[in-house]
């Protein structure tokens, strides 16, 4: 059910509206408006102003404001209880994409009242949703057999911020991240401050997904989960990236980076190799994953997850 309170209009109504607005700017942006409202039932005024310089519109956010309020628009939002301030933290922020990645578990149920679990990945410095597995159980190995799927498409990061859970302390996860050379940095139990891009990425994903959506079956689960990632991902706007899509500012800081790495340095000479340091070589306990689980999440937790760690001999 959308939390809006949405003008229901006839069909009448909604065709004079029409009408109108071919004459008259002001009644079709405020068309527009409600038309995003509807259908971005979880945005601010902030974010359909955003949405709406995209289409063309020359507004700013405070008209923006005023329809927003005379149509009764607005967004209903918990009071917070006022604490005690206390010291937070301050984060380790990344310099680059791929270099930090926070880790996570949101659960919800399914409309006949089941239990099932979402694992969320971003990345810390692009903002962007890397996975979202849904299963009604994961267990360390799955999250490791997950991970080695994003790794084979992306590359390996440098750390992993996580919480101190049972799947993330488990020696399946400790094998990973020992074969792909990445550190899991656990944050102190009780300071979830600690992992905050990630618990901010849960609260919008319940905000915008979980609580406005009707969950059928895992199948419906996982389509869904991955048609709102690649919004996330490619259409909506971020305050933190400056009103861009996390796939936008990725886009724009790669070719910044590009740019500058050509004229930092002379290029190498015709012939010349590119040395890089010689690694020892590990045993592969979790093997890169196979081309029939390129298909998705499904064919992923349909394999059996012992088929895929090889024996390690000692």
């Amino acid at each position: 059910m959308s939390e809006r309170r949405v003008s229901r209009l006839l069909p009448i109504q909604l065709a004079t509206l029409r009408y109108r607005g071919r004459r008259d700017p002001q009644t079709a942006l405020r068309m527009r408006l409600r038309e995003l409202a509807a259908s971005r039932v979880r945005f601010g005024y902030r974010r359909l102003t955003v949405m709406l310089r995209r289409e063309g519109w020359r507004v700013n956010a405070k008209r923006i404001y005023r329809l927003y309020t005379e149509d009764g628009l607005a967004v209903r939002t918990k009071v917070r209880k006022k604490i005690t301030r206390r010291m937070r933290v301050p984060l380790v922020k990344a310099t680059r994409p791929n270099e930090k990645w926070s880790m996570d578990f949101v659960a919800t149920r399914l409309l006949d009242g089941r239990w099932f679990r979402v694992l969320t990945v971003v990345d810390q410095f692009t903002r962007e949703c890397l996975l979202l597995l849904a299963d009604s159980s994961l267990t360390g190995q799955k999250v490791a057999l997950a991970l080695s799927q994003v790794v084979a498409e992306r590359g390996a990061p440098v750390s992993i911020t996580v919480d101190n859970g049972s799947e993330f302390v488990s020696k399946a996860m400790e094998a990973w991240a020992y074969q792909y050379r990445v550190d899991l940095d656990f944050i102190r139990p009780g300071r979830p401050v600690e992992n905050g891009y990630i618990e901010s990425f849960n609260g919008r994903l319940r905000d915008e997904c979980l609580n406005v959506q009707v969950f059928f079956a895992l199948a419906d689960v996982r389509e869904k989960l991955e048609h709102w990632r690649q919004d996330y991902n490619r259409v909506r706007p971020h305050s933190a990236l400056n009103d861009r899509a996390p796939y936008a500012f990725a886009a724009q800081w790669i070719a910044r980076s590009t740019a500058a790495a050509g004229t930092a340095g002379p290029p190498l000479a015709s012939g010349a190799v590119q040395c890089t340091p010689a690694v020892d070589p590990k045993p592969q306990l979790f093997g890169p994953p196979s081309a029939d689980a390129k298909g998705g999440t499904e064919k992923l937790l349909n394999e059996d997850p012992a088929s895929s760690l090889l024996e390690v001999v000692t």
